[in-house]
């Protein structure tokens, strides 16, 4: 016999295959079925082949012991692709496929890392150089530029912009740019740990807003959850040392900031990759951040801002700390995207608080900062009413996806 011309289906009754039914971009998993592809070799060239049984050649007319199997995908037990090549299974798993637990460990460490180191540096550069509005426009600065090096290197590739997307996005980087501000000035008036505490009060902004803004309902089970959050933040505010209104007001304009940002962001569903998405709302953003900067602190800076600065630390350090901090704030902002990628709502929901945490304490501990057991308690049970607030939501959310998919099908 020459050569076998057309394709051949042969059962495959490994075990450990769940499927190799393939066409070209196809992987079923549900029948032990081979497609495999044959061409034209030289006889002294196939090192590998396999050997059918007195049935299989009769039914299928192969007069030759030795079959050429060149390559075919398969799907192993679990749904993966693997390869058959030259007669050897080798699969083609990728590292975060075979240990998804591990990457999506390491994910949670390096946003709660990096937002920890972003949140101290950034509290140390305001003690010597006090000007939130230029700083944020470095943070989003650094980003910007971190973003274009990104592009073109192809890592990721850019997606394309148009006016329609242009203004889907503005409303979105706009509410992005006011928060960051927002956080910022409240960042350099007040202790760290206080405008976290102040910000866990962003459920009950949120809740707000999808009740009496959307029209959405919000069940009784998720408002009583966030009476601990407001009774905390209310206790922790009343005896903080750190306390002043600017750095509350901040606060509490930024959480209403960030919430419309979720309302905006529902509404600007593009389609394009979460990396792309936030690289461009950051692009927007530092255009809106750059006219206040300018006008508020600009005078400021030139007289004697930037000189007092350089005589407390010196231009390297002072050139470097700013941009570490905006790398770190670009870094820990993605890294949260990509994680929140992998993870359920739930998972999510618990991560997020968590996180606040582990910043709250980290800051307490590097700083010094002192507070009252009142602020002390109250902040405890904030944190405890966003994480039963949290685990409630991602449930009602988990239902209704579940629910939808039911009627889907």
């Amino acid at each position: 016999m020459s050569c076998v011309t057309n394709p051949v289906l042969i059962s495959v009754q490994r075990p450990q295959i769940s499927s190799v039914f393939l066409l070209p971009k196809r992987v079923s998993s549900s029948t032990s079925y081979g497609l495999l592809k044959s061409r034209t070799l030289q006889h002294e060239s196939i090192n590998s082949s396999l050997v059918f049984s007195p049935l299989v050649k009769k039914a299928f007319g192969v007069n030759q012991r030795r079959f050429p199997v060149v390559t075919a995908l398969a799907a192993d037990a679990d749904d993966s692709e693997i390869e058959i090549s030259n007669g050897s299974v080798q699969s083609s798993k990728s590292f975060g496929e075979k240990f998804p637990a591990l990457v999506t460990g390491f994910f949670f460490f390096m946003w709660y890392f990096l937002n920890v180191i972003f949140n101290i540096l950034n509290k140390k550069v305001y003690n010597y150089f006090p000007y939130p509005y230029f700083v944020s426009v470095v943070h989003l600065l650094v980003g910007v530029v971190y973003c274009l090096f990104s592009w073109g290197l192809g890592l990721p590739k850019r997606a394309p912009m148009n006016k329609e997307l242009l203004l889907l996005l503005t409303p979105v980087a706009f509410c992005h740019a006011l928060g960051h501000v927002m956080s910022n000035v409240s960042f350099a008036a007040v202790a760290v740990s206080f405008t976290h505490t102040i910000k866990a009060l962003e459920p009950f902004f949120n809740a707000s807003a999808s009740q009496f803004v959307l029209g959405q309902h919000i069940p009784l089970s998720l408002w009583l959850s966030l009476t601990p959050v407001v009774l905390g933040v209310s206790m922790a505010s009343l005896t903080e040392l750190s306390f002043n209104w600017t750095g509350f007001i901040s606060a509490m304009i930024s959480n209403i900031a960030f919430t419309y940002r979720s309302l905006y962001s529902k509404k600007a569903m593009t389609g394009m990759d979460s990396t792309n998405v936030y690289a461009y709302i950051s692009v927007i953003a530092l255009a809106f951040c750059i006219p206040p900067a300018i006008l508020i602190e600009g005078p400021q800076l030139m007289e004697f801002g930037f000189r007092n600065a350089i005589s407390k630390v010196g231009l390297t350090k002072f050139l470097s700390d700013l941009f570490w901090i905006g790398m770190f704030y670009h870094l820990y902002n993605q890294l949260a995207t990509n994680t929140l990628e992998r993870v359920a709502p739930l998972t999510h929901a618990v991560g997020n608080v968590l996180k606040r945490v582990f910043v709250i304490g980290f800051s307490i501990v590097v700083f010094g900062n002192k507070i009252s057991t009142q602020t002390g308690i109250g902040t405890a049970i904030a944190i405890a009413g966003v994480a039963i607030y949290s685990v409630i939501k991602a449930n009602i959310e988990e239902q209704k996806r579940k629910a939808a998919a039911a009627l889907a099908s």
